[in-house]
């Protein structure tokens, strides 16, 4: 049986190229906000993620318009020093003006004064110079820590670390999942020789790759559930961060011990069977 206690004495770490460590696993916050009657339990749940550990949390302002950073802001009340904040501003907010005055609106959501990473969604009209230097400027007045970009492929990441400040970019994070597995062929591997750590957002594809029998049995052999070895099977990568949403505190501590499940070179090679590794160059994928 896989424990669902969740110690916080295991959970690996992953650094940026500033050197920071941060954890493998953390909280996304997609879709949270949406609705009032839910925001206290999505705090909750946040909290309790937490309390377990997985103190990095991604968010956006995009999310709910707001309304995920003010969940945010209710569950970080009194611990932001635990807390290595993740937040994102808008492609048609990311001019050097735009991305200051959005940086300081989702601050006043969030209830603090930095936040500790802060990407650009993805990309847009405005020029990734003038995204670059608005970041440069909000890390010299102490309202972000780290800068890093969200959904760019491989030819638009050269663009970044062309740039005079772009070797800064502390990650990239895009949709990567047992069914998304495109940045394999070559945009993971161009992070992982720059020592990028690449965040995996919507890591069980919000549900709907749960009911494949592959899942089940590889889950069987582990008595873990579907979600946990789609979990394990990005946590088991070096150079990557991992951040599923969860409401419900069941599926928080699921999350968590996702760490305690070690897959095997049979249960890969099921998965592999059943999700093939790209072959060739894919566009990179988005929801």
């Amino acid at each position: 049986m896989i424990d669902t206690s969740g110690s916080m004495s295991s959970i690996p770490i992953v650094a940026l190229p500033s050197g920071e460590n941060v954890p493998v696993l953390g909280q996304g916050t997609w879709f949270m906000g949406e609705r009032s009657a839910h925001a206290a339990d999505e705090a909750a749940a946040l909290r309790l993620g937490l309390d377990l550990g997985m103190t990095l949390i991604d968010t956006a302002e995009m999310y709910a318009d707001g309304g995920a950073e003010e969940v945010v802001a209710d569950a970080i009340a009194g611990r932001r020093d635990d807390v290595f904040l993740v937040g994102k501003v808008l492609p048609e907010n990311a001019s050097r003006r735009g991305t200051i005055a959005a940086c300081e609106r989702s601050l006043r959501r969030l209830g603090t004064d930095h936040i500790d990473l802060y990407l650009l969604h993805w990309s847009g009209s405005h020029p990734f110079a003038d995204t670059v230097a608005a970041f440069r400027q909000l890390q010299k007045d102490g309202k972000i820590r780290h800068w890093g970009v969200s959904n760019l492929d491989i030819d638009e990441m050269e663009e970044i670390v062309a740039l005079p400040e772009g070797g800064a970019c502390a990650t990239d994070q895009v949709l990567y999942n047992l069914t998304r597995r495109g940045i394999e062929f070559d945009l993971l591997p161009w992070c992982r020789k720059r020592r990028m750590p690449v965040m995996a957002y919507s890591p069980i594809e919000q549900g709907r790759m749960l009911g494949h029998p592959a899942l089940k049995a590889v889950g069987a052999r582990h008595d873990a559930t579907p979600t946990q070895v789609a979990l394990a099977w990005l946590l088991r990568q070096d150079g990557l961060i991992v951040i599923p949403k969860a409401a419900d505190p069941r599926h928080v501590r699921e999350n968590r011990a996702a760490l305690s499940v070690a897959l095997t070179p049979e249960d890969l090679s099921v998965l592999d069977k059943a999700f093939p590794p790209p072959a060739r160059k894919r566009p990179l994928e988005i929801l």
